[in-house]
């Protein structure tokens, strides 16, 4: 294997050092590179779950990173400062921690979380310049690589051999490495007086030349570290994912762009490897992916690392400073999100169905479902009914992009998206099209409200025809009426009169039927009118601050006055509204 050089090019157009400048170019070079890389980084994806999706993964977590760094410079356009080198990676740190994706995305998050430790910190008497580069500052870049390898081993709950994990150890130890042999040539250099010197200036071009060439020889190594990688004649992808970017990172600060890696594999090569393995070859594992965003302290992160430990496999848990992203995988999603709510407030939930029948191989499902819901318990729920779903938090309704993402997550021919929202309408239009335009047979069900998704879900059967399917499911979404308890915001006209501010407003259908004070009184009287036209099943998904005594006597008012009503209860977490209420 040909090795790039050890030492930096001398080019009087690049600073060598690396700048939040530096920096900015960085974080958008390993975007284009993940971007071309991609998919030959998601063919040779098989550890831990063959699920082809690690380059992606990547790609969305680089892709969130570079967009904080962009914010932090056009936060300074108009003025005459830049922005300087710690502010600029405490944002790439950020973003990278807020859009980390899959089990390798979350470990590259800690990886310049690390980074920015070391390079935000106060270095004044370091002889910095305006920009806060680092004048002759390889040491300080080659101690942030080590910190980088010492808190992504430290985030994952059982490092293994034949990872990222390695390549990023490697990357550091040959940094710190050439940095003494710097060192050691230095010092008995003689200077111009005769004497030895105490020290070569060991730049950050060097650095990062040799950090790159410990990566490269680590990842061509893996297959021998990792069982899996051996027989599948592959190496990881997820460190295959950091080689790319820290080939960007060498072009960022020197203007080198080292040769480019020989392709692992070639796209969509893999899954005949995989469905020829015996059993045994293919690594088993729970049937979920849950990640989430999590606010709490270090006593609550510990517990939840001890529980997440004894509920599936693949913890990985990074952050700092009250804000933190829980990756795992696990048989029990909704226990895993129930998990996060005790430890603190979790938020942007997403619940990945690996698909147990298909062993947890790459090769695409026929069909999937994506369904977009406003809370936590309904998240665990949808997911354990083998959808892919999306949280939409109260006031922050997902963009269409996060719909694309979750149908490519999906990973399946054909797809069925429940938005379960009218005023997701337009954007989930605009996801299943920009979806079709990627290959994926999409079908859109136009469901208002979560209960008549849990309706559609019910009813859902792969082995159907896809047409058939998505018309039992949208009849069953349509025989809903839904109805919710909000709390007024302000005094205004309603079609039931005028509310005041603090008012509960019973809305059917989406528009409001009842106004209330109190939250039983108000959902029996909603219950009487969606029943007084027929039904079968009532579907109550209570809030995370409705106490069970409300269940229990809504429960008991539908049994006393409605004989032949089945009434089933839901936990749905943190949502919007503290009651919503679906008639079958």
């Amino acid at each position: 294997m040909q090795l790039p050089a050890q030492a930096a090019k001398e080019d009087p157009q690049v600073p060598q050092t690396l700048d939040a400048a530096a920096v900015r170019t960085w974080c958008s070079l390993a975007l284009d590179a993940l971007g071309r890389d991609r998919e030959e980084i998601d063919a040779i994806n098989v550890y831990p779950v063959a699920d082809g999706d690690t380059g992606t993964n990547l790609y969305l977590t680089v892709e969130s990173a570079a967009r904080a760094v962009e914010a932090v410079f056009d936060a300074h356009a108009t003025g005459a400062s830049v922005p300087d080198l710690p502010d600029t990676v405490r944002a790439m740190a950020h973003g990278a921690l807020i859009g980390a994706r899959g089990n390798s995305g979350t470990i590259l998050a800690q990886l310049l979380r690390g980074m920015a430790e070391v390079l935000g910190e106060e270095r004044a008497d370091r002889g910095d310049g305006a920009d806060g580069a680092v004048r002759g500052g390889g040491d300080h870049l080659a101690r942030a690589l080590h910190r980088a390898a010492e808190l992504a081993r430290e985030a994952v709950a059982h490092p293994v051999e034949g990872t990222i994990l390695t390549v990023a150890s490697a990357a550091a130890d040959a940094a710190a490495r050439t940095r003494a042999a710097a060192d050691a040539a230095a010092r008995t250099r003689p200077t111009a007086d005769g004497a030895t010197g105490d020290g070569a200036a060991y730049g950050d071009g060097a650095a990062v030349h040799a950090a790159y060439a410990g990566a490269r020889v680590a990842l061509a190594a893996t297959p021998g570290q990792l069982a899996v990688l051996g027989r599948a004649g592959v190496v990881d992808a997820g460190g295959r994912g950091l080689l790319a970017v820290l080939a960007a990172l060498v072009e960022a600060v020197t203007g080198d762009a080292p040769s480019p890696v020989a392709p692992g594999a070639r796209p969509h090569e893999l899954p005949a490897f995989v469905e020829s393995c015996d059993a045994d070859e293919v690594p088993a594992g729970p049937a979920f992916e849950v990640i989430y965003l999590l606010e709490t302290d270090e006593p609550g992160i510990a517990r939840l690392r001890r529980r997440l430990d004894a509920l599936g496999d693949s913890l990985v848990v990074v952050g700092g400073d009250g804000l933190w992203n829980v990756h795992v995988h696990v048989d029990d999603a909704g226990a895993a999100v129930e998990a996060g709510v005790e430890a603190g407030r979790p938020y942007r939930i997403r619940i990945t169905h690996f698909g147990a029948a298909a062993g947890h191989q790459r090769e695409r499902a026929q069909r999937a479902v994506v369904a977009v819901v406003p809370g936590e318990g309904l998240a665990g729920l949808c997911a354990e009914a083998g959808a892919t779903t999306v949280l939409a938090r109260p006031g922050e309704p997902p963009a269409s992009g996060e719909l694309v993402d979750a149908i490519r997550r999906a990973h399946a021919h054909e797809v069925v998206l429940l938005p379960n929202d009218a005023e997701l309408r337009h954007t989930a239009a605009a996801a299943a099209e920009q979806a079709r335009a990627e290959g994926i047979r999409v079908a859109l069900i136009p469901t208002r409200a979560a209960v008549q998704g849990i309706a559609a879900l019910a009813v859902h059967e792969p082995g159907r025809r896809f047409d058939e399917d998505v018309v039992a499911m949208t009849s069953a979404a349509g025989a809903t009426r839904y109805a919710e308890l909000a709390v007024a915001e302000r005094q205004s006209w309603t079609m039931a009169g005028i509310c005041q501010a603090g008012d509960l407003l019973g809305l059917i259908d989406g528009d409001v039927a009842v106004i209330g004070t109190e939250l039983a009184a108000t959902a029996e009287t909603v219950l009487d009118r969606m029943l007084s036209a027929g039904g079968e099943l009532v579907t109550l998904v209570v809030g995370q601050d409705v106490p069970d005594t409300l269940a229990e006597r809504l429960e008991r008012y539908v049994r006393d006055g409605h004989l032949a009503v089945d009434t089933v209860v839901y936990r749905g977490g943190h949502q919007s509204a503290p009651l919503l209420i679906g008639v079958e």
